[in-house]
């Protein structure tokens, strides 16, 4: 039984479940937007999530991450390498205007990451911009970029599918922002530290809400998109009303971060028995 938490606990560590999490959605925009996925691009942005969100968590100062003394964190670090890899090699075969969504990607995570504010302080620790870098991230890169790589025009539905994404990733920021509260400085003024935890479910909910209603301003909406999205607004009310300050250790890293995949999963299903 210890194998099997110890290869859950890698599996969170490294990133797989977040890199499955940005790959899923991919796929949901491929679906709303009734575009074909490019496989290159989508294994570009699993192999690179895992390399990137590694990055950040354990190593911003290349010099501590290369000089890694852990045995655990060595096998993170060569695992990180490895994915690093794989997405050199599909990034090769990716388009212009895809190269440069990725160039304006790396810039927002370069502002996210580095210490680039005074005192060596990086972007990420100044509360709700933390979140709406990451928000603007995950939508530009599971939205924008699969649009570009297949040359399919940025329109209006494309335009209300990517603000919708950056809605939902805010939303699903709110149990990890909640858990980080007993951490968090209080000057980095945090969305839980400025309104509480009833306030940031009372966020998560009106946000939720602006979300679904969203899907109404489409020009061309299907009625499974209609009830996709039915579902995920459910979800996320339900997340939001279990999130709790002492969270469980996997509740965030592992089934927060499942519901993207879960919600490819219910997508799937409607469409085959539609």
């Amino acid at each position: 039984m210890k194998i099997l938490w110890r290869v859950l606990d890698f599996y969170l560590d490294a990133s797989i479940h977040v890199a499955l999490a940005v790959f899923c959605l991919i796929y949901c925009t491929a679906f709303f937007l009734q575009i074909r996925v490019d496989e290159h691009l989508a294994l570009y942005v699993l192999t690179g999530t895992i390399a990137s969100y590694n990055f950040i968590k354990y190593g911003v100062e290349a010099e501590k991450y290369i000089l890694v003394a852990n045995r655990y964190h060595k096998n993170i670090q060569f695992f990180s390498f490895i994915a690093l890899g794989f997405a050199a090699y599909h990034a090769w075969f990716l388009n212009l205007k895809t190269w440069i969504g990725i160039g304006v990607l790396i810039v927002l995570t370069g502002l996210y990451a580095l210490p680039l504010l005074p005192q060596g302080q990086k972007l990420r620790s100044l509360g709700l911009l933390k979140i709406i870098l990451v928000a603007l991230i995950w939508s530009g890169t599971t939205v924008f970029l699969p649009v570009l790589s297949i040359d399919h025009p940025i329109d209006w539905d494309t335009a209300v599918e990517g603000v919708q994404r950056f809605l939902l990733v805010l939303v699903l920021l709110v149990p990890f922002e909640v858990r980080d509260l007993k951490y968090d400085q209080p000057e980095l003024r945090t969305l839980p530290q400025r309104l509480g935890l009833s306030g940031s479910r009372v966020f998560g909910i009106g946000v939720s809400v602006v979300f679904f209603f969203l899907t109404f301003l489409k020009d061309d909406l299907h009625a499974l998109e209609l009830i996709a999205k039915a579902f995920l607004f459910l979800i996320l009310a339900l997340m939001l009303v279990v999130t709790r300050r002492d969270q469980s250790r996997y509740f965030a890293s592992l089934w927060v971060e499942a519901i993207p995949i879960l919600w490819l999963g219910i997508i799937w299903l409607l469409w085959k028995f539609s």
